[in-house]
């Protein structure tokens, strides 16, 4: 395995006397989908956001390409090349895909003494852009909010690429989708880490974590629980580590095998 490009070591959160997270490590490399796993309330939120410089951490160190990094904003991290799409997506729905894709990166050409919006390059770069992450679109100005859930997910994600995401970090991608548009967002995950970029995948569910994750790093109340390697770990066993399997087993027994 390759250097990993951005390095969590022992984060500790608090926010007042409530210990977010106690301790927790994590690494990605370049070319990997790293799967962060736990139940609602386990952590995964708030350990993104240190990582995208949402959360300045209480302690532990960040690595980011061998280098200690104190991200101070999120604009810092992005700066850094750690891009994250999250599940609300920060999409406008009323407008096209095209201006969704160029949000804030809007390129400019010169007429005179003015400046306009360049939409031939806007669009031509959009279209190219969806169609490397499988995605045809009938013309960039649609809106993007005729488009699947799935395929929001897919500007999203393209976007981030686009603008030189060396890291993506995506929450809960399909955690809102369908089986079809489920398959599209893993195929996209799939096509964005065989570019070379670090993939930190958030997820609840096991089944999506397996189809496309390199490494799977399970976190419960604020702390890991182990990582494991595809291939060194069932989809039972993972299920049990997100689940608390040994907490269940113990009431099970209590309760004669009726849980």
């Amino acid at each position: 395995m390759t250097e990993p490009i951005i390095e969590m070591k022992n984060i500790e959160k608090h926010f007042g006397a409530v210990i977010a997270l106690g301790g927790v490590s994590f690494d990605v490399c370049p070319g990997e989908v790293h799967c962060l796993l736990g139940d609602n309330g386990a952590g995964k939120s708030t350990f993104i956001k240190t990582m995208a410089g949402v959360h300045k951490p209480t302690s532990g160190t960040i690595l980011f390409e061998g280098r200690e990094m104190n991200f101070e904003s999120p604009r810092d991290a992005m700066a850094a090349g750690i891009a994250t799409v999250y599940q609300d997506l920060a999409m406008i729905p009323l407008m096209s895909v095209t201006r969704n894709f160029w949000m804030g990166n809007e390129p400019l050409k010169k007429v005179g003494p003015f400046r306009f919006f360049d939409f031939e390059k806007a669009n031509a770069v959009t279209m190219k852009e969806m169609a490397r992450m499988g995605i045809n679109l009938r013309e960039p100005s649609q809106a993007v909010g005729t488009l699947s859930g799935g395929e929001r997910q897919t500007v999203a994600i393209a976007r981030a690429v686009y603008f030189g995401a060396k890291v993506l970090i995506l929450d809960e991608p399909t955690s809102a989708l369908g089986v079809r548009q489920t398959s599209n967002v893993l195929a996209t995950i799939d096509k964005v880490r065989k570019q070379g970029i670090a993939v930190v995948f958030i997820t609840h569910n096991v089944r999506h974590a397996l189809a496309v994750g390199d490494r799977f790093t399970v976190l419960n109340r604020g702390r890991t629980l182990g990582t494991a390697v595809r291939g060194e770990i069932t989809p039972e066993e993972l299920q049990d580590m997100m689940a608390g399997g040994q907490e269940l087993a113990t009431l099970e027994g209590s309760l004669g095998g009726t849980v």
